[in-house]
């Protein structure tokens, strides 16, 4: 501080020079300015006008807690510049969003569902081989991307869940199958296409503050699983702000007055991250094609994407979403051609818990019932995405990734005014063809289940308690899936295989097959 001025002195001059009038702000934080840079005074300023001046009443005289208060200047500065548009647009989304909600908005007013454009594919007919074999083709124009920000708490586990193993035969566990797969498909691009020279398939893998530092251990403790390093690439999402109440006020932790507290965004984040790192421009300038999107603990999936490929690449499609078949009101998202009345309309999945209600109130008096093959018209999402390049940097160009965002608060009663426990705005990757234009050619691919879908989700515990018929989706029955499609495969190919047996395990009846393992 220059000499002979006093603190007073100092942030006058300050809030002069930035052109600000501190008149109305708390004089808590004006008193504590001086240890603020001119950036984080325009970020407070910001914050105050948004109505965040909460935030700084409880703030002690100068002197006191000073290292606390610049951390928390540090931590806001990274809330803001890690979310599209800032805390600002944050805020503002945020309020918008708890308005619908409190006004109970359903937000799929307007708009009537119908059976969107799709290939049903059966494993192993001409059909499905026609299509394997051109997604094997295309595979060397692809990157792979997998979202893996969440631990395994609801598996009873305290680690990342692709350390898992996928099966107890060979104990590969799950990020090992995904490289391994993706290597095999490298090979088998090249050679079908007679490249002289094997293209290096991209993978990206999606981590949080909780997974980051275990997932680079992992790969690096096991050399990339075979994959050059330069292969692979990490990006971190960042959390966001919890909100206290209606006004979007943003909420401080509880256990510290001087931090904003924070919880995970979603896993839609992964399209900003990758917008934000440049990745996919160098791609399409390398002449990829494709970028193929899936979540962390699905053993059966490297199956199901060389067929699904071949969809995309022989329709043409901008978005492919796999899928499954699906038994009307089952719990699994329904993939939905969605059109409003003013002429607007996407393809997305909507969730089975909205989707029957939905067909009831337009005209559909039954809701969501099978058709005559047995199932559902509206297919199974199983969260894994396919999607062309050239259209997708096109889109993000303009949105930045942002994803449409829900908010989910859970209400101390009727009266919606105030909040349980604090909230934050959530978006997730499945969301991205919201704000597609209705040109956008958008399709979806349902395999067999067995060959495509065994999530790993539910502890012992859970799994045991699932109503009788109703999958599992525990580390049990996954391993029991990979036998069965293992199994299935050989069978196809003309190989004798017994037939399986009913066991219980950890209180599940689940069928074993033979314990086949196939290298990828």
């Amino acid at each position: 501080m220059a000499s002979g001025l006093t603190t007073d002195d100092s942030t006058a001059k300050l809030l002069s020079d930035l052109k600000i009038d501190a008149g109305d702000w708390p004089p808590s934080l004006v008193k504590n300015l001086h240890l603020l840079s001119p950036d984080q005074i325009q970020l407070g300023k910001m914050l105050l006008e948004m109505g965040q001046s909460h935030l700084f009443q409880h703030w002690a005289e100068p002197g006191v807690d000073d290292d606390q208060k610049k951390a928390f200047f540090i931590q806001l500065s990274k809330l803001n510049s890690s979310y599209p548009g800032g805390l600002a647009s944050y805020i503002k989304t945020a309020r918008e969003l708890l308005a619908d909600s409190k006004a109970g908005k359903n937000p799929y007013d307007g708009f009537t569902p119908s059976v969107p454009t799709g290939e049903v594919l059966s494993f192993g007919d001409d059909n499905f081989i026609k299509f394997e074999d051109v997604g094997v083709k295309e595979a060397k124009n692809a990157a792979f991307v997998l979202v893996a920000g969440g631990l395994g708490e609801r598996l009873g586990y305290s680690g990342i869940k692709v350390a898992l193993p996928a099966e107890t035969t060979t104990g590969t566990c799950f990020l090992q199958l995904y490289i391994e797969s993706i290597l095999a498909l490298q090979e088998a691009s090249s050679r079908l296409t007679q490249g002289t020279c094997q293209k290096e398939i991209p993978f990206v893998i999606m981590t949080s503050d909780d997974t980051h530092t275990p997932m680079v251990d992992l790969v690096e403790s096991n050399s990339y699983f075979g994959m050059k390093p330069s292969q692979v690439k990490f990006l971190k999402q960042e959390k966001v702000a919890c909100l206290d109440d209606n006004d979007a006020r943003l909420a401080l932790d509880p256990h510290n007055k001087y931090r904003i507290q924070t919880k995970p965004h979603g896993h839609g984040d992964v399209h900003s991250l990758l917008y934000s790192s440049g990745l996919l421009n160098v791609w399409h300038d390398s002449g990829l094609r494709w970028v193929i999107f899936f979540q962390d603990t699905n053993g059966l999936l490297f199956k199901a994407i060389p067929a699904s490929l071949g969809v995309s690449a022989t329709k043409e499609y901008h978005v492919n979403s796999l899928a499954v078949p699906r038994k009307a009101k089952e719990a699994i998202g329904g993939i939905t051609k969605l059109t409003h009345s003013d002429g607007r309309s996407m393809v997305i999945n909507v969730e089975y818990n909205q989707l029957d209600p939905l067909l009831r109130a337009t005209g559909h008096p039954d809701g969501d019932v099978n058709c005559e093959t047995g199932y559902s018209p509206f297919p199974g999402n199983i969260n894994q995405l396919i999607l062309e390049l050239g259209p997708y940097i096109k889109e993000l160009t303009k949105t930045g990734g942002a994803i449409k965002e829900f908010v989910n608060p859970k209400y101390k009663d009727a009266s919606k005014t105030s909040f349980k426990s604090s909230t934050r705005l959530e978006c997730m990757m499945q969301d991205y063809p919201k704000t597609l234009p209705p040109s956008a050619r958008v399709g979806f691919t349902v395999m067999d289940t067995w060959l495509a879908y065994a999530p790993v989700k539910n502890n012992p515990e859970d799994a045991a308690k699932v109503p009788k018929g109703n999958p599992y989706h525990s580390a049990t029955s996954g391993e029991m899936a990979i036998y069965c499609a293992n199994s299935l495969i050989l069978k196809k190919a003309g190989v004798q295989v017994e037939d399986p047996v009913q066991q219980v395990f950890n209180g599940q009846e689940v069928e074993v097959w033979p314990r086949v393992y196939l290298e990828a």
